[in-house]
């Protein structure tokens, strides 16, 4: 399909339909506009086509990564093409959809889980905290909400404080995120100031909106942030995902183990020539993930020493 882009700057007067949703092209625009008054236009694309605008960004946000993290992995956020796509007339569904991926994207390209690292909630899962499972309670995300994955991309599972506090127009009326479902997503109070009575929220963390029919919130208790989608999205098997790495030479690179208990001192650092290195400490043994671009586009050198290898240095080539 025709692509045409919908980047500008400056105000949008919002169009409402007579059912209380916007029409194709002001939904295109407001999503552009999120982007750019949030002040995340350099790195962050918006296009539109016929059904979707497609927010592409490489998921590497420039701020705190990380650091403060206890309940690791053994992951670690490597940049990559991601392209989301969020419907553009969006409507409300009966049934809540869940998946174990992303949800949604944040204004700055980085996607937005729900709040559990156990793999896809069941519909029964929606109705209570699955504590054992929460990513904020168990120590799994740094300081910022977030955390790297499987595929070794990161994203969040809580509200993206640090992206918040970069933003141009932070405050209650800025749009956070989109669910894929085409609706936007806000942080802890509602668009005009106002809190967010006990009880307005549904089981995905959201309520109804006047100008886009339906929006998401943040909140401080879980689910902290979209827990699932209440609208109708026809390709939901299709949604993007990120898959793990690549070794240079072919095959996959083994998943990462949290240590059990977790790690101390945890601290992720970067280079001007684009080197990284997450160092940690685990039983009173040091343990660290480095890694470097190399001359292949997309690859990096990694030099390791893991709980999940019992301490063994290893070295390799990884790819996206």
């Amino acid at each position: 399909m025709k692509r045409s882009a919908c980047l500008f700057a400056g105000s949008l007067a919002l169009m409402v339909g007579a059912e209380g949703a916007l029409a194709h092209e002001d939904h295109c625009s407001a999503i552009a506009k999120s982007v750019t008054e949030a002040g995340f236009a350099d790195r962050v694309t918006v296009s539109c086509d016929e059904i979707h605008a497609v927010i592409t960004s490489d998921t590497y946000p420039d701020h705190d990564k990380m650091t403060g993290i206890i309940g690791t992995n053994e992951q670690v956020p490597v940049p990559g093409t991601y392209a989301a796509p969020i419907i553009l007339a969006p409507t409300r569904s009966e049934t809540p959809l869940t998946r174990d991926a992303a949800l949604g994207v944040a204004v700055n390209g980085v996607p937005i889980y729900d709040y559990t690292g156990g793999g896809e909630m069941s519909q029964a899962d929606l109705t209570h905290h699955q504590a054992r499972h929460d990513t904020v309670q168990t120590g799994q995300l740094d300081l910022c909400g977030g955390h790297a994955g499987r595929g070794d991309d990161y994203h969040y599972h809580a509200k993206p404080t640090c992206m918040i506090a970069q933003m141009a127009n932070a405050g209650d009326e800025a749009i956070i995120g989109w669910g894929f479902d085409g609706f936007p997503i806000y942080g802890d109070n509602n668009p005009d100031g106002t809190p967010i009575a006990a009880g307005d929220l549904d089981l995905c963390n959201g309520q109804p909106d006047a100008v886009f029919g339906y929006r998401y919130h943040t909140s401080d208790e879980a689910p902290y942030i979209v827990q699932c989608l209440m609208g109708v999205v026809p390709d939901f098997d299709r949604l993007p995902r990120v898959p793990p790495l690549s070794m240079a030479q072919g095959g996959g690179a083994a998943p990462g183990r949290p240590p059990r208990g977790g790690v101390e001192a945890l601290t992720f650092r970067e280079t001007a020539e684009g080197g990284r290195s997450m160092d940690y400490t685990y039983q009173g043994e040091r343990y660290f993930i480095r890694y470097t671009p190399t001359d292949t586009a997309g690859c990096y050198l990694f030099e390791t020493r893991t709980v999940t290898n019992d301490g063994e240095v290893t070295r390799s080539e990884l790819c996206r």
